[in-house]
Order: structure tokens, then C-alpha cells, then sequence
């Protein structure tokens, strides 16, 4: 993400119409006319304006790129294929718990949609079939591959046990020990055993703009602007409009959108007035609206003009297909399924000819699935008068492939071993010190020995002295 840009945090992406305008009349104030929409549901404006003292003062703003806004669906809930527990209320609630700004980029997840990103993020909670529990998929920054949770979350711990992880994950080298570490301070979580793997259908990437059936008696809205700069003028105004029309809660989609759900039958007629009033377009082509671009790159949004033109003209589909652009090569975070990395250019070469065109890499995820994350290369330093062609390729392969059985299977827990690991228990209430985890709630660093500790260590439950702990063989699965 750009550096050069402020955020606005709307945990989860979900937002009231009163709540954004307060954001609009601040942005407003440091002089701003538009802002962008970030990958993770957030707000991002300008930092060099004139008044950006403006936004060092709000407690809005977040200027620090150590925190990391959550992510969720509940764009999709009610509106798109959903796990049938799952409602829009159960997010709500969900992100209610959280009273901290995390900065572990947590992702919270119905595997049933595929507008929103399911291994976003270094934490992303992932609903099963068992009402209110969730798988956890797991990928610290330190860590080079990911690894599952052994249990199923329950929804009212996701809070406590990510705040939990992001206190000790820094020492944590796998899941075992991280695990270890969790349930040796969360005392009471209610997990559930996993009895089935978890297993994420293949979902084509639905169209999400115009005004569209909600039910019996109500709509739903997706909006889109192709250049991602939203006019703050014209979102006061729909924020008022909603306001005035009993509508709840405003979205921002991971694909730098809205989507208002909720939107009552007796407001239609009077939402297509407004929209029609200021002359905003609601039928953008499918070409346009499944690219996922770096914030404000000019260079990005030419080179995707340039392809969309080049797909239109050839009368090409890509229905389903997602495309992104990436400055940085080899990065595996993007959630589309076709990928652009712009090689860059080194400044030898840069020095010696400035006219020097930078070559791309077009890469696509194992059945052009995101949810894979296994991702492939299919050709290497072209220029970009070759990329339309190669595209329309590989977009050709695409369908090809679709009418064939697709399931995304996620990645087995690895398999255990039974191994003996030493550690000492409280002889009063048989609470255990292992020196792998330290004890957190005693301010004991992890990997600190028990001989180490000092002579006035007491249980941190019971209180009992440290003579009192005696060393015992623990079975532990690794």
C-alpha cells in the first residue's frame, strides 16, 4: 500500500451512514475533496495536503502502519451463497469484541463467498458447518507457510484468542507452541475438536454493482468507480439520502467498492431518482470491475485501461476471472486469479537508456482460485504490447477448465507424533509450567528454564510457592 496515505479504520468494512459522514465532515476539513478505498475495507486519504495537522489530532486517523484493520464478510451476508448458520448480525457482534486495534491483519471469513479474501490475512478465522465455530488458519509474519489451528474457535473467543496470539507470537515458532501458549492463558475457551477438514467449494466472482433483489421486500446497492477517487460531496449526500430512508449500515468491499444492503422496496424508486440526478453510472462491464489495482497508481490504472480496451475490442469474457496488478514481484497476498507483476527496472539499466519499457510477469493461481494459494507462472518478461494476447490465453484456458468438477481443498493439519516433553506441576492444583511458554500472566518470558525462575515465583493460580512444583513427563502431540 501507499505510503504516502493516512486510514480511516471501518473495522470489518461496515460502517453506519452517520458514522461515515463524521469521517467526511474531518476529511472535509483538511481541505480533502475525495478519498480512496483500501484492500482491506478501509478509508486512505492523502498525508501532504495543506492541513494534515488536522488528521495527527483525530483519534479517526491511523497514521501508524504497525495496526491493521480487520476484514470480514458481512458484505456478502444475505446477498451472496453463505454458510447457513452464518447471518449478518453474527459479524456484527463478532466485531464488537474486539476493543483493541490489532496488528496482525485478522481475517474473518465464510468460505461459501469469494468477494472477500479467505487467506488475507495472518489470522483468518474461517466459519465451519458447526454453528459458532471457526477454523483458524494461521500464517505469522516470521512464518514461511501456514498452518491450521488444532481446534475449531468458538465466535465469542476470536477476540481473546487473537489478542492473546498477537501478545506472544514474536517468540512462537509453530503451531504446537502456540497452541501451548493459548490455552495456558485462556483457562475456560470453549474449542471444539475438528472432525472434518475444511473444504472451500469453488465460487465464481459474482457480480457486485446496480441495484439488485434482497428478498421479498428489499434491495441491495453496489456502487463503483473505476478510478477508486470518491467524491466526498456526493457520499455526504448519500449518507444523507440513507439516513433519511432507514438504511443502516454502508460496506466497503475489499475490491474498492460500496455495497448498501437492506435498502427498503418504497426507496427504490426514489434511490434510482438520486443516482439518476447526479448521473451516477451503475452498469460498468464486467471487464471492469475484477481488477484489483495498487491505491492510486497511475501507471496501474493505464495498464489495466489499456487491457480492458483490448478485451472489449476482441469481444472477450472474463466472467468469473479476476485480474491484479502487482509492483511487487513473487508476492502471494493478492486475491485475484490472474496476476501482473511489473518486473522493475534497475538503475543501471535506468541510468543508461531513461526510455527503457519495464517487462511483466503474468502468474494464476491452481484453477485460477485464489483460495488455493498455490500460485503458477505462465510466462515471464514480456513487454506489454504481448499482454493482451497472452491474457485472452489464458482467459480461453480458464473456460476450458470450468466445466470440469473444481473443490478447493485447504492444506491437512500436518500429522502428529507423540512426543515426551518435560515440564513442572503445581502439586495444589496441578497447573503446569512449561519453559516453551514461560508464563505470561507471571511476566515470564517463554524458553525461561524453571531453575531460572527466581525463588519467590508462585503458582499464578493457586499461589502456591515454587518448592512446590515437581517435574513430571508430558505426552505432547508435535
Amino acid at each position: 500500500m501507499n505510503d504516502d496515505l493516512n486510514r480511516i479504520f471501518v473495522k470489518g468494512g461496515v460502517t453506519s451512514p452517520g458514522e461515515l459522514m463524521e469521517s467526511i465532515a474531518l476529511l472535509e476539513t483538511a481541505g480533502l475533496t475525495e478519498v480512496y478505498f483500501g484492500s482491506r475495507q478501509d478509508i486512505l486519504c492523502p498525508t501532504d495536503h495543506l492541513k494534515q495537522d488536522i488528521f495527527k489530532s483525530s483519534p479517526d486517523v491511523v497514521a501508524d502502519r504497525s495496526f491493521q484493520n480487520i476484514v470480514c464478510s458481512y458484505v456478502c451476508a444475505d446477498i451472496f451463497d453463505a454458510t447457513q448458520w452464518l447471518k449478518g448480525s453474527t459479524y456484527l457482534y463478532l466485531l464488537e469484541q474486539f476493543d483493541f486495534l490489532p496488528k496482525l491483519k485478522i481475517n474473518i471469513t465464510d468460505p461459501k463467498q469469494r468477494l472477500v479474501p479467505v487467506f488475507g490475512g495472518n489470522l483468518n478465522f474461517i466459519a465451519s458447518e458447526h454453528e459458532d465455530y471457526w477454523y483458524l488458519n494461521i500464517l505469522l509474519p516470521h512464518w514461511k507457510s501456514s498452518a491450521y489451528y488444532p481446534v475449531l474457535v468458538y465466535s465469542w473467543d476470536i477476540a481473546d484468542v487473537s489478542r492473546e496470539i498477537e501478545k506472544i507470537y514474536k517468540g512462537i515458532q509453530n503451531v504446537d507452541q502456540l497452541f501451548a501458549a493459548i490455552i495456558a492463558v485462556l483457562t475456560t475457551p470453549n474449542n471444539k475438536a475438528i472432525d472434518m477438514e475444511l473444504r472451500i467449494p469453488y465460487q465464481t466472482f459474482p457480480y457486485y454493482e446496480g441495484l439488485n433483489r434482497m428478498g421479498i421486500d428489499q434491495y441491495w446497492l453496489g456502487l463503483y468507480w473505476r478510478n477508486n477517487r470518491y467524491d466526498l460531496k456526493f457520499l455526504k449526500e448519500f449518507c444523507s439520502f440513507c439516513l433519511d430512508q432507514s438504511i443502516g449500515k454502508i460496506c466497503i468491499t475489499p475490491w474498492k467498492s460500496l455495497i448498501v444492503k437492506g435498502i427498503p422496496k418504497e426507496s427504490k424508486t426514489a434511490l434510482e431518482l438520486f443516482l439518476g440526478e447526479r448521473g451516477i453510472n451503475v452498469r460498468h462491464s464486467q471487464l471492469e470491475m475484477n481488477w484489483h489495482l495498487p491505491v492510486d497508481d497511475c501507471n496501474a490504472l493505464e495498464l489495466k485501461r489499456y487491457l480492458v480496451q483490448s478485451f472489449d475490442q476482441k469481444d472477450i469474457s472474463t466472467y468469473g476471472l479476476t485480474f491484479g496488478i502487482s509492483n511487487e514481484v513473487g508476492k502471494q497476498t493478492h486475491m485475484s486469479s490472474i496476476v501482473i507483476e511489473k518486473n522493475p527496472i534497475s538503475k543501471v539499466v535506468e541510468e543508461f537508456n531513461p526510455k527503457t519499457r519495464p517487462t511483466y510477469n503474468i502468474r494464476h493461481f491452481k484453477n485460477f482460485d485464489p483460495n488455493t494459494q498455490s500460485l503458477q507462472t505462465f510466462a515471464q518478461d514480456i513487454d506489454q504490447r504481448e499482454l493482451p494476447d497472452l491474457l485472452i490465453e489464458l482467459s480461453k484456458r480458464y473456460f476450458q477448465e470450468l466445466g470440469k468438477e473444481k473443490e478447493v481443498t485447504s492444506n491437512k493439519p500436518a500429522k502428529t507424533e507423540s512426543i515426551k516433553d518435560e515440564v513442572y506441576q503445581c502439586q495444589n492444583c496441578y497447573t503446569v509450567y512449561d519453559d516453551v511458554i514461560g508464563d505470561p500472566k507471571s511476566n515470564i518470558a517463554p524458553k525461561t528454564r524453571f531453575e531460572d525462575l527466581p525463588e519467590s515465583y508462585e503458582c499464578n493460580v493457586c499461589g502456591a510457592e515454587k518448592n512446590n512444583f515437581v517435574a513430571i513427563e508430558l505426552i505432547v502431540e508435535r
